[in-house]
């Protein structure tokens, strides 16, 4: 199940933006990972439990920058 987030997740290792369905690797971000204006623009979920399946479970992609590969 997603949970909205305001704030960045400083316990977690995955973050999705709800708005792209994309799925973002807290502990290997990138600049381009845009992840606090993710958060900013109220985008932002965590997942439990916090696993990629879980995220891809609930439709989201990875992203093409921290994850290295977009199903898309």
């Amino acid at each position: 199940m997603s949970i909205p987030v305001a704030t960045r997740p400083t316990d977690m290792e995955y973050m999705g933006n709800r708005n792209k369905k994309e799925v973002h690797d807290l502990k290997r971000e990138t600049l381009n990972c845009q992840i606090d204006e993710i958060i900013l623009a109220d985008h932002a979920v965590v997942f439990t439990p916090d696993t990629l399946d879980q995220a891809h479970r609930e439709g989201f992609d990875d992203c093409g920058w921290c994850l290295m590969g977009s199903g898309r």
